[in-house]
């Protein structure tokens, strides 16, 4: 049908109207259409050792920046990541509850919820939110991603806003910078002569931060990096080890020396 982009981008581009009525305003029926808090571009690849995900640092409410130090790769537990692209308050209010979900059901079950188990609990509260979703108030479209001992691999995982979910072989991503991605992901894995799931780390690493500087220039809701202020998206490994934050000084090193010198 030529449309990349995440589910929500789909509705809007075939003419679905998020109108939220607002009473008081005057003539019935006037509809508002007021500027929500949005977070933007969130990715996961695989890579030898596992699964990096990764987000810009953007919060944008319209044509407004909102607040550039977001954090949209949730940790959910020692093993599984949410990240965001969506309605933050909505998506930060899912991960507390999977949070807690998940600690309730470790702690009384002595063991661990299956990964299957965890991407059930996501897809209901997803569903759930419909409602909210589809008036425009509260859309989330989210990257879920981890490892799963069981089965000893990394996951991913993306869903649309009615809580169906696509695992994503390779790579998965959300969010208003994603087109981008999409396309730059596909031509390395499939034309650059070394799939994507067969780098070290510190090659996907730079993928990644390249992959974001280039979703900044030709979308204005991704953030990219900014090298003045410090700035560095958030990048999470999930290997057999648990979840790991990558530091933004080892980020800084590599954007200074494999990414900045080419832009």
């Amino acid at each position: 049908m030529g449309f990349q982009g995440d589910f929500f981008q789909l509705l809007k581009e075939r003419g679905y109207q998020f109108n939220i009525p607002a009473p008081n305003i005057g003539e019935p029926g006037h509809t508002a259409q007021p500027s929500l808090t949005q977070g933007t571009t969130v990715l996961a690849l695989k890579y030898r050792d596992g699964v990096l995900v990764a987000g810009d640092r953007r919060a944008t409410a319209g044509n407004t920046v909102m607040y550039d130090r977001t954090d949209k790769v949730l940790e959910i537990d020692r093993y599984c990541v949410m990240a965001i692209a969506g309605v933050p308050a909505t998506a930060f209010e899912m991960a507390r509850v999977l949070e807690h979900s998940f600690k309730y059901f470790r702690r009384s079950q002595l063991q661990d919820l299956s990964f299957e188990g965890k991407l059930r609990a996501l897809s209901k509260l997803l569903k759930e939110n419909a409602p909210a979703a589809l008036a425009g108030t509260g859309a989330v479209v989210p990257v879920f991603a981890g490892y799963d001992p069981q089965q000893g691999c990394g996951k991913i995982y993306f869903h649309d806003i009615l809580g169906a979910e696509f695992e994503g072989v390779d790579h998965a991503m959300s969010g208003s910078g994603s087109p981008t991605i999409r396309g730059i992901l596909h031509y390395l894995n499939r034309w650059s002569g070394q799939p994507l799931s067969t780098l070290a780390e510190e090659e996907a690493t730079i993928i990644i931060l390249r992959l974001l500087t280039s979703a900044a220039e030709f979308d204005s809701a991704t953030g990219g990096v900014n090298f003045e202020a410090n700035l560095y998206p958030i990048i999470k490994r999930i290997t057999e080890k648990g979840v790991e934050t990558i530091p933004a000084e080892h980020l800084k090193t590599l954007y200074t020396s494999k990414v900045a010198q080419y832009v």
